[in-house]
């Protein structure tokens, strides 16, 4: 199976051509950026397809980070995954940026929970937690940065995501820190294809997982009379 994954949630613009049959990642190409999405994500994805030496035509599905993210970042993402499946009418699946940032955690060892954490700015960070066999035991959330703390602080824990360090640092004195922090600020494309492999097309649509409003908002005193 061969998968076209791509990521434009967070600070990075990233794109993996990824051979399930044999695990082995054919391209990869990855920009840190915190704008410009849009201008840079078609050139890596015609980087990546020229290196692999494959066509679209070959292509079984592609993958997407649907969020939590940025709203701008995440728009370019899902737009770009959902014309490509058009154009050949293979799937486009929808991978949450938190289960990416945990996934190579739980791939490690998942025996013990994995807290993925993504700075929301603002005092505020999107969480989610994963346990043994992949159970969730605090689904995906927007939450103040101390309540976090104490939602994970429950036993062994590793953190992983932009806001792992903010959330140790925030630990809860007297309770066991954190195993491990891991500050990858962004998710592996190469991850978003293997959990894309394993995820029913039905059951992960690739439509935005945003966990709060907008910063922006349309104004709505002060609006001169239509007539």
């Amino acid at each position: 199976m061969l998968i076209l994954a791509i990521d434009t949630a967070l600070e990075a613009c990233a794109v993996a051509v990824h051979d399930m049959d044999i695990d082995s990642t054919l391209a990869i190409a990855r920009v840190v950026m915190a704008r410009g999405h849009a201008e840079a994500l078609v050139p890596l994805v015609d980087e990546v397809m020229t290196e692999s030496g494959r066509r679209f035509s070959d292509i079984d599905a592609f993958a997407v980070t649907v969020g939590p993210g940025s709203f701008t970042g995440l728009r370019v993402g899902l737009s770009a995954a959902r014309g490509f499946g058009l154009a050949t009418g293979k799937p486009v699946i929808g991978i949450s940026t938190l289960a990416a940032l945990a996934a190579p955690l739980l791939a490690e060892d998942d025996d013990i929970p994995v807290a993925a954490a993504v700075d929301a700015r603002h005092g505020n960070i999107y969480l989610q937690m994963i346990g043994p066999g992949g159970r969730v035991l605090v689904g995906a959330r927007a939450m103040a940065l101390k309540d976090a703390a104490r939602a994970v602080a429950i036993g062994p824990v590793r953190l992983a995501g932009s806001g792992a360090a903010l959330l140790a640092a925030a630990w809860p004195s007297g309770e066991r820190p954190p195993l491990r922090v891991d500050a990858e600020a962004t998710p592996d494309p190469v991850w978003v294809a293997r959990l894309a492999s394993v995820s029913d097309p039905a059951k992960a649509p690739p439509r935005p997982l945003y966990l709060r409003e907008a910063d922006a908002k349309p104004q709505t005193a002060g609006r001169i009379a239509r007539r």
